[in-house]
């Protein structure tokens, strides 16, 4: 690939540009210049966006697609078939199924994905003799697919409020969080090696004790569900007599290293709280419609000043173009007006790298991360939009990716011979073989 592009239109300095020259080097921006007139350098068209961020993934999850849908039922009932999959799982199986899942990413537009990983031991809870096996299946996966992963290690040592794990989640638990930072600190060999990037999650309130919260106070990025359901909130007020943003702030776990994840079922206290603090509010809503879990005060939360990301959580579907638009008609639906947030904010939002620890991605600018995702203006979705931030937001599907570049290299070219039929055969075996 050559070094020097001529984008037909980029998304540079909160605007669409035409002819913008950039030249990549040593993995970077080192250039940007709009209307360029030059001879000499690839021209590429269609509309270039800075790489989209997934800041919440299952991996693992993809594998339910089209088996959980079918009949009625709730988020619980959900989650017994979700973990029953996690429940034979073995990490070469589970590599080969992340790395379908993580070229199905790329291949969309995704540069960055976070990871929320909690399945790390063998079905009886007993540590593999790599106890990060799960976690380095993750990491090869990734680099195979050509995507940045931020490993965000889970630590789940309850099946709610104090209640110890059961079946599947035996394999979720270090005992203590003590013993979770014993197994993570672990990775560190990796982590120097280039292999991840690790962050830390506390898999939700109801799975860490409150007295084990302290462990995870000034680790960042650090990544919590939180309120995905009504029951979740019901259940930590009988436990603690506090809602569980509250459990979170008076840990001292909110601030700008924190991504809250879901943050659906928010009293006008927590909203105040996350705001206040700078947290980061994941919202996941195709994940979110797909369980029927509500939708989240996404405008209140921005309002209150807190940050907007997105996931794509259990990858019912894996489109951050479907994320961003549908932030903006959920809102839509629940207050029956329209206008909620500008495509500015919702490219924003699907593009903060920074919720994730990477601080120097999420936009075409000299010295950022040389990510980028090429959309087709031209297909039938998009032919006729006007080619802008609006074509991206509301037009565009994962499916009209032309090519996404990570950190200089391109990593999906959607124009190479058999690509997109390799992509579905991949993603068909890997997933084949997991439910054998």
């Amino acid at each position: 690939m050559s070094d020097r592009l001529l984008l037909e239109r980029a998304w540079v300095d909160g605007a669409v540009r035409d002819d913008v020259l950039v030249e990549v080097s040593g993995g970077r921006f080192t250039a940007v210049v709009p209307g360029a007139s030059v001879a000499d350098a690839e021209r590429v068209a269609g509309l270039a966006l800075p790489g989209l961020a997934n800041c919440h993934s299952h991996a693992f999850h993809r594998a339910l697609r089209g088996r959980t849908q079918q009949g009625s039922g709730t988020f619980w009932t959900w989650r017994e078939r979700m973990y029953d999959l996690a429940g034979w799982l073995t990490p070469e199986g589970y590599g080969r199924l992340a790395r379908a899942v993580f070229r199905e990413m790329v291949a969309g537009g995704i540069t960055t994905v976070g990871e929320f990983h909690y399945l790390h031991h063998r079905p009886d809870g007993t540590a593999y003799d790599d106890p990060n096996a799960f976690g380095h299946a993750l990491a090869d996966a990734a680099r195979d697919a050509g995507i940045r992963l931020v490993l965000l290690d889970a630590c789940y040592l309850s099946s709610g409020f104090g209640a110890p794990p059961t079946t599947a989640q035996l394999r979720y638990s270090d005992g203590s969080a003590a013993g979770w930072s014993d197994r993570t600190a672990q990775l560190h060999g990796s982590v120097a090696a280039g292999r991840l990037r690790a962050g830390a999650a506390v898999h939700s309130v109801r799975a860490v004790p409150r007295e084990e919260l302290g462990a995870f106070r000034g680790r960042a990025p650090l990544h919590v569900h939180l309120s995905e359901q009504p029951a979740e909130n019901d259940d930590c007020r009988a436990a603690y007599g506090v809602t569980p943003t509250r459990l979170l702030h008076d840990a001292g776990l909110l601030g700008p290293g924190t991504t809250v994840v879901h943050a659906t079922h928010l009293t006008d206290e927590d909203v105040a709280l996350l705001g206040d603090s700078g947290t980061t509010a994941c919202f996941c809503p195709t994940t979110e419609r797909d369980l029927g879990d509500g939708i989240g005060p996404g405008r209140r939360l921005h309002e209150a000043g807190a940050r907007l990301s997105l996931g794509s959580d259990s990858h019912a579907v894996v489109d951050l173009f479907e994320e961003m638009r549908a932030l903006e008609l959920d809102e839509r639906l629940a207050a029956r007006t329209r206008g909620h947030w500008t495509a500015a904010e919702l490219l924003a939002a699907g593009t903060r790298h920074d919720s994730l620890g990477v601080d120097d991605a999420a936009a075409i600018e000299v010295g950022r991360r040389a990510d980028l995702v090429v959309v087709d203006t031209r297909s039938v979705r998009t032919a006729g939009t006007g080619a802008d931030e609006h074509t991206a937001v509301f037009a565009a599907s994962a499916a009209d990716v032309v090519r996404t570049m990570v950190d200089g290299r391109v990593v999906w070219d959607r124009d190479e011979d058999g690509a997109a039929e390799a992509l579905g055969r991949g993603l068909a075996a890997a997933i084949e073989e997991v439910w054998r």
